[in-house]
């Protein structure tokens, strides 16, 4: 049995869900080959074929793939899925966009977001926003699957020694074109993979406040910036900091929520946390039904206090 991990990169690097994703792939068993389709993107291949449990690295290098449009990319993975029992992806933007277009194409039921392995063919996934846990069985040839990338640990990236071979690219489907990226750029880590996570809600009151009271806390701890739903629709900060069903799903080491009352769709993306902090004054609030330690104090008050004692 051999199983296909589409790694997510920029060309330059290896993302850490891709990590992630071959870890749920050895739970699964059979012999582990990824898939690398970019432009220049040698480098991205030798890192992958040093990840421990990789046994084959398959590269298409060729222009048309250095912006991992989906619909190259489905093509290029429906062309190469002879032979392979699984298809796996980090259940990020790109794996969301890609991998239903690969299921329809293959004409099989994607079983998405998965964060347990039962067995070859069963899996759990979340159902429900989270609150309930599905376990599910495909009785499908080839099965089509997103991974839930808190849901595994990350393979260790060194320890490998797979072979790499060269892969026909295809041609380009002309279907769809990249315009433009406009890329966050910030010294604080990456939200996804952050250790440690800030987040505030809408208790915070303004993007002032948000930003007067959360960053200096955030700077002590040298942690990510996050926020609820309610605060992104409120203006205070951009979408790239939502956490939740809707935005980023995330599981750091240490997660504060800070003003955040705790609604089902932020509880989604952020309850798999090993340890939650709550600050908020309402003693109510569902928050503290997840977190491991709660202060029910004025916001305003505490985290100066908080950010003064560390």
């Amino acid at each position: 049995m051999s199983l296909l991990v589409i790694a997510e990169h920029d060309n330059a690097s290896l993302k850490t869900a891709t990590l992630n994703a071959i870890t749920a792939a050895v739970k699964i068993g059979g012999e582990i080959h990824v898939l690398v389709a970019g432009s220049g993107c040698g480098a991205v291949a030798e890192q992958a074929a040093k990840v421990a449990g990789v046994a084959k690295v398959r590269v298409a290098d060729a222009a048309h793939f250095g912006d991992q449009t989906a619909e190259n990319l489905a093509a290029l993975i429906v062309a190469n899925a002879a032979g392979y029992s699984h298809i796996l992806a980090p259940a990020t933007s790109n794996g969301k966009n890609t991998l239903p277009r690969v299921a329809a194409l293959l004409d099989v039921a994607q079983i998405s977001e998965i964060s347990a392995v039962v067995d070859a063919d069963t899996f759990v996934r979340p159902i429900y926003a989270g609150n309930a846990m599905a376990t599910v069985k495909s009785a499908d040839a080839t099965k089509v699957i997103t991974v839930r990338t808190t849901g595994f640990d990350a393979a260790a990236a060194t320890g490998g020694s797979a072979v790499v071979e060269a892969l026909a690219a295809g041609a380009d489907l002309g279907l769809s074109r990249l315009i433009g990226r406009e890329l966050t750029k910030s010294a604080r880590p990456e939200l996804g993979a952050a250790k440690i996570i800030v987040s505030g809600g809408r208790g915070m009151g303004s993007g002032e406040n948000y930003h007067k009271v959360l960053e200096p806390l955030a700077d002590k701890l040298g942690a990510a910036m996050g926020a609820s739903r309610a605060a992104v629709d409120a203006g205070f900060v951009p979408n790239d900091y939502q956490v939740g069903q809707t935005g980023k799903i995330v599981a750091p080491q240490l997660y504060i929520a800070i003003g955040i009352s705790g609604a089902i769709q932020h509880l989604a993306g952020m309850k798999d946390s090993k340890v939650i902090v709550a600050i908020n004054k309402d003693a109510d609030a569902p928050i503290f039904q997840v977190a491991d330690y709660g202060l029910v104090a004025d916001l305003f008050t505490a985290v100066p206090e908080l950010v003064a004692a560390l």
